[in-house]
């Protein structure tokens, strides 16, 4: 039976370049964070970035998730070296019906991304998509708009919220920053043909996940996400494998009311590939969860070069996590989602 695999890691507390002058991986950046403080002015930019280091492998884009008591909202922006893939997807937790606007341009021209988060603006620009995602006092402006549906919702970020940030390194030319901020308190408002639908305050959440590197052509990934309130507590679950194991780091992470419990181990996940909506598990010695999927979101994008294959299931996180203290956090009904992704880009 396969097993968890304890991992030692250190914590960055000090700002520090990702790459070298060179472009290659510095290596006094691989590690996590509790704040983000890698700065990534070197992937994607400028004579390091698409230049002789690392051309076609520089891979940037912020995604955000959003949970609404109806809906299920998700923006994707990214420029992945050779072309631009962005997207709006909105799911009726009600009804199961998915309102998709997706745009694939070829270069970056339609991307605009700061080199470092929080830097700048990020922006898309299509025909079909329009994303605008600006940092603002106190969150995130999520603004987004496609032929059906239309976007503004605010990511909230209350003082002394913490997010995982970790740097995987394959090797000194392959390696990825990635920040995973879970339990975002959301509010604003979503229209789907027309239709306005709000998103309360204190029922909604948001998740972000911002990835600056340079990638493997191919790679297999699991991610799991779940925000929510248990016992009076917010608490947020960001867990995480394939794409780091072997590599002595890890993206798993457990968040109470603004506070990270980085979880150093590579955790086993069990999941039918046959029946995507049976239960999943996710577990090691400081967690053991259950994600119980109401939704499955398939898709497939093959375009010889670029090719993606997403099992993307939403639902419901349950059981424990341990925090730093060494005690159990109870956690119940957190909505989320868990995914199996396998990319050749």
């Amino acid at each position: 039976m396969e097993q968890p695999v304890p991992l030692t890691e250190r914590e960055i507390t000090q700002r520090v370049p990702l790459t070298n002058p060179d472009g290659r991986l510095n290596r006094d950046a691989v590690g996590w964070t509790r704040t983000p403080l890698i700065t990534t002015d070197g992937i994607g930019r400028g004579r390091m970035g698409r230049g002789r280091v690392g051309r076609g492998r520089n891979k940037r884009w912020e995604y955000w998730g959003v949970i609404t008591p109806t809906h299920v909202v998700a923006l994707v922006l990214s420029d992945i070296d050779y072309a631009a893939v962005h997207g709006i997807w909105v799911l009726d937790r009600r009804t199961g019906e998915e309102v998709s606007h997706d745009a694939i341009g070829i270069g970056g021209r339609s991307a605009t991304l700061p080199g470092t988060l929080g830097a700048g603006p990020s922006r898309a620009r299509t025909r079909k998509v329009r994303i605008d995602l600006d940092e603002i006092d106190g969150g995130t402006r999520l603004r987004a708009e496609g032929e059906r549906v239309r976007v503004d919702i605010t990511a909230h970020r209350p003082p002394g919220h913490e997010s995982l940030g970790v740097v995987v390194p394959w090797t000194d030319r392959l390696f990825q920053y990635t920040v995973k901020d879970v339990a975002r308190p959301a509010a604003g408002a979503l229209w789907v043909d027309g239709v306005e639908y709000d998103v309360p305050a204190d029922e909604s959440w948001a998740v972000l996940d911002h990835g600056r590197g340079r990638w493997p052509y191919s790679m297999h990934w699991n991610w799991g996400a779940g925000s929510g309130r248990t016992d009076r507590r917010v608490v947020g679950i960001q867990v995480g494998g394939k794409w780091t194991d072997g590599t002595g780091t890890c993206e798993n992470s457990l968040l109470v009311d603004g506070r990270l419990t980085k979880i150093s181990e590579e955790l086993v996940w069990r999941y039918d590939t046959d029946d995507w909506m049976a239960p999943w598990r996710v577990y090691g010695d400081a967690v053991d969860l259950t994600f119980t999927p109401f939704h499955l979101k398939r898709s497939v994008t093959d375009l010889k070069v670029f090719s993606s294959r997403t099992h993307q299931c939403f639902g419901h996180w349950s059981g424990r996590v341990r925090d730093e203290s060494g005690e159990w956090v109870h956690l119940a009904d957190l909505v989320g989602w868990a995914e199996d992704v396998r990319n050749r880009w």
